[in-house]
């Protein structure tokens, strides 16, 4: 019955009714609190229908709503006020701008109050109403209905409202205007002179709120039009800094703060801050002080390592964007550094921006994740360091003197964070100061506030590269020992927090020194085994990116049995503990991944479980993704259940010796090659970059097991390397899958030989398609011509007769690339392509000739690859035929 009723066009009128009719609910015996309660609710069921109705509003009768809803808007409730401009936003999102045409002419109309008569309440309404309209609907205001841009009418009259007496109007009427200047639309463009002239109207406007938007317009116009705020730097530096100081309104300081930001951001604006960074760094400096009510709840911050996390601690985990696979120039490692936005930045929460969460738990997100005016002073300090460098360093170096060792925390704190936040950017100007600062630094690990504790590892992370690289043995046992011991011991604090800041500092550290950490790997195992003991859920996390830092790094070093004994234990323990479903499996997959390609055949004792399992999940989510796609009402299983699986399972057979390899893809069940058959297919980019490395690497490693199944997998892979295949929407991700798919290729083909005969034409025609294309990325590019040309290593006939298309950019692709064997290959497959049809060399024999002459320089390269031999073959038996009379097509400098 409940359904019936909501999906009956009844009840939009019904909810429009209660919602508009506060005098009847009077009637009824409610109190003022249980009447905004029961409208509330009908506002929220009233925009929930509309939503629910979809595209399918502009079918349904709204005349009894609308005046009902314009009449909620000039309520004396705010509360109501509010939810009513709700409501009317959703209607013009679902229904669009012609479904109620005159909506915004009446919206205008009452915000403007041309005759004075409309009261402060409708007038408050109304515009808030058309703020939430142009925040929600920027687009559609902005295209042409009947010849006309709504736009372009609603700005002048925005800017006319921004006169209003009334200072929430003001305040509603620029943040309307904001909410178009990003979109670069002519409708603002063209009114820019109009809105400065607005701008410096209002920034002493006596209302904080009005002068938050003016913060905000400024930055906006920053990334829009710089060229138009440089002529007024000097007084808007003066302006920025006087709002920042404002301590009654923390909000107002905070959008002040980020003009420093944006314009540190900015290579063509930022030069001119320099004259002013006097006035601009201590006010940064003064701002990343913690303010009262964080030091209240931060101060003796309790000893909780004991205490399990809670759910709402746990953030999402997402498996690691990877790199995709080359057989130019290497893998490259996927491990980003950690740097102040791992301190700063708060997490993403998919809110566009002034969007705000609609959340019943009451606030209780964790406060450290929230982006505030100490965490924007503090990026905007690194941005300036690292544009201004000793100039900023010179600047603050006194607030450092005077406040690193002062007696009260918090503003020793904040200056601690200053001398970690100019690390990059100022790194000359500190080194001098480093031989005192870094003993002080290290003594405040010590420190009985927690904070203290936390922001002294992530500052000794930033220099963990200067320490790391000492070349004097007494300076190192000085300096980096001391450094890396305090940091490891702090991952063992009683604070979870500070625990997590000291893991994120270790594995700064792990990044910057990479195998100067070899002689120290017992001590550091051991500590994370420690670690494994002690560690509640969240922290765990940061945990598993420690250990595949050091794997990354110091790699076969790790393999000694004393501390594959000591790390492997802790390991599988967790992984027994950790279910298929849990986030956690997504790092815990990743960092054995590593793990596995540091100790090699080392990890044979404890693959078959890792392997067997992987493939228990990833069929797993095959199968419910199947189920999925049956049953709309079931959730999707996320692809990186498959993904982290797929690269894991790779580390795997590369690790292993082939014949114990080769014995785990034989016995996997269900068969090895079906599931990745299907992974193959998959609708996701990532899994099917994963799944593309994964069938280069069995190409590479256990071929005799794979060369079965090329019959299935390689018209799989045909259709693959087809950019027409490829969706618009998913070029950025979709060209590393193809990157992955030809380089599997070029490893299947060296080995399949003659085999690839019946293949052979549409490979090329896709990989010509490839190297032909200007908008293919130059790694795609390079394995395309690399796959080309082992292609031909056996398989040259066939290719031939298309030399004369695919010889000119395949030498001027392959050129750049790294001498490999890969590369080798792919130039003898070249060369025995142009024995067969060498006429077809006749428009780009000087750059092939280059090609030759640059291989002879680099011979020691590829020691294993006969291509001198191919080269001479080429030359002696067809190129050397011609003689000058045959090379007149050539211009006399290239003959030369």
């Amino acid at each position: 019955m409940l359904g019936q009723a909501k999906s009956s066009p009844e009840t939009a009128n019904y909810l429009a009714y209660i919602l508009s009719n506060g005098p009847l609910l009077q009637e009824l015996g409610l109190t003022s609190s249980d009447n905004a309660l029961v409208r509330s609710s009908a506002a929220i069921n009233l925009k929930n229908a509309i939503k629910a109705y979809g595209k399918a509003l502009a079918g349904l009768d709204l005349a009894y709503v609308h005046p009902l809803l314009l009449s909620a808007l000039q309520d004396p409730m705010a509360q109501v006020r509010n939810f009513a401009g709700s409501v009317i936003s959703e209607i013009v999102q679902k229904g669009g701008v012609l479904g109620w045409p005159e909506l915004l002419p009446e919206l205008l109309a009452l915000a403007d109050n041309d005759g004075g008569s409309v009261p402060p309440e409708a007038q408050e309404g109304a515009m808030s109403a058309l703020a939430k309209i142009c925040e929600d609907n920027k687009q559609s205001l902005d295209q042409e209905y009947n010849g006309q841009r709504p736009l372009t009418i609603i700005i002048p009259k925005l800017l006319k409202v921004t006169s209003s007496p009334n200072a929430k109007v003001r305040a509603f009427a620029l943040a309307s205007i904001n909410a178009f200047v990003p979109q670069t639309s002519p409708a603002v463009l063209d009114s820019l002179d109009a809105i400065l002239e607005r701008l410096f109207r209002l920034a002493n406007d006596p209302s904080d709120s009005v002068r938050r938007n003016v913060c905000r317009s400024f930055t906006h116009l920053i990334d829009v039009r710089p060229e138009k705020v440089r002529p007024h730097m000097s007084g808007l530096v003066d302006y920025f800094v006087l709002q920042q100081r404002n301590a009654d309104d923390p909000d107002l300081a905070l959008d002040a703060a980020e003009f420093w930001l944006c314009v540190g951001e900015n290579e063509r604006l930022c030069p001119s801050l320099g004259p002013f960074l006097d006035k601009i760094v201590p006010v940064l400096l003064e701002s990343m002080v913690y303010d009262e009510e964080d030091i209240l709840r931060l101060e003796g911050d309790a000893d909780d390592a004991d205490q399990q996390d809670r759910a709402e601690d746990l953030k999402p985990q997402f498996a690691s964007t990877k790199n995709p696979r080359t057989a130019a120039n290497g893998h490259a490692g996927t491990n980003g550094q950690v740097a102040l936005s791992s301190l700063l930045n708060p997490v993403d929460d998919g809110l566009s921006d002034g969007e705000i969460e609609e959340s019943d738990d009451g606030g209780s997100a964790n406060l450290e994740d929230r982006w505030n005016l100490r965490k924007c002073s503090a990026a905007a300090l690194d941005v300036l360091a690292s544009n201004f460098h000793g100039a900023v360093f010179d600047v603050t170096l006194p607030y450092l003197t005077e406040n690193l060792r002062h007696q009260d925390w918090p503003i020793r704190e904040a200056a601690v964070l200053a001398i970690g936040a100019v690390a990059d950017g100022c790194m000359d100007a500190v080194t001098p100061h480093l031989w005192d600062l870094v003993p002080y630094l290290l003594s405040l690990l010590n420190d009985r506030e927690p904070v203290i504790r936390l922001i002294t590892c992530w500052a000794l992370g930033r220099y963990s590269a200067w320490a790391s690289h000492l070349e004097d043995p007494n300076d190192r046992q000085r300096y980096f020992e001391p450094m890396m011991e305090g940091i490891l011991n702090r991952m063992l604090d009683r604070n979870k927090r500070v625990q997590e800041a000291a893991a994120s500092a270790f594995a700064n550290l792990e990044e910057k020194a990479t195998r100067r950490l070899t002689p120290y790997c017992g001590p550091i195992v051991r500590q994370f085994v420690q670690c494994f003991s002690q560690y509640k859920d969240r922290n765990m996390f940061i945990l598993y990116d420690c250990v595949q830092t050091l794997a990354e790094h110091v790699g076969p070093a790790l393999a000694q049995q004393e501390l594959i004994g000591t790390l492997m234990p802790a390991m599988i323990q967790r992984w027994g503990k950790v279910s298929d479903r849990s986030q956690e499996i997504f790092p815990l997959l990743e960092c054995l991944s590593y793990v596995a390609t540091a100790l090699g055949d080392a990890f044979a004792p404890f693959a078959v479980g890792v392997f067997t399992r992987c493939i228990h999940i990833i069929h797993q989510s095959l199968e419910e993704y199947v189920m999925c796609i049956n049953n709309e009402a079931l959730d999707k299983p996320s692809k990186d259940f498959v993904v982290t699986s797929l690269d894991l399972l790779s580390a795997i057979i590369q690790a292993l010796q082939p014949r114990k390899s080769g014995e785990l893809v034989k016995n996997s069940q269900p068969r090895f090659f079906d599931l990745l058959l299907f992974c193959m297919e998959d609708p996701s980019n990532d899994v099917r970059q994963s799944s593309y490395a994964l069938l280069g690497d069995c190409a590479v490693n256990i071929f005799h097991h794979l060369q079965p199944f090329l019959p299935a997998l390689i018209p799989v892979l045909i259709r693959q390397l087809d950019l027409d295949n490829m969706k618009d929407q998913d070029i950025e991700n979709g060209f590393s899958v193809i990157n992955n798919a030809c380089w599997s290729c070029g490893e299947i083909a060296i080995r399949e030989k003659t085999g690839m005969g019946p293949y052979v034409e549409q490979i090329y025609q896709h990989l010509l398609g490839i190297i032909s294309n200007p908008e293919v990325p130059a790694s795609v590019n390079e394995n395309a011509v690399i796959a080309l040309g082992r292609l031909g290593v056996d398989c040259s006939e066939t290719l031939a007769p298309h030399l004369g298309e695919f010889a000119r950019p395949f030498l001027r692709i392959i050129g750049p690339v790294e001498y490999t064997d890969e590369k080798a290959h792919a130039f003898v497959g070249f060369n025995r392509t142009v024995e067969r049809n060498p006429q077809a060399m006749e428009d780009c024999l000087v750059e092939y000739f280059q090609a030759s002459a640059a291989y002879a320089r680099h011979s020691n390269s590829v020691p294993d690859v006969d291509l001198a031999g191919s080269f001479q073959r080429v030359g002696h038996g067809n190129l050397c035929r011609y003689n000058p009379a045959d090379l007149h097509f050539l211009e006399p400098h290239r003959l030369q």
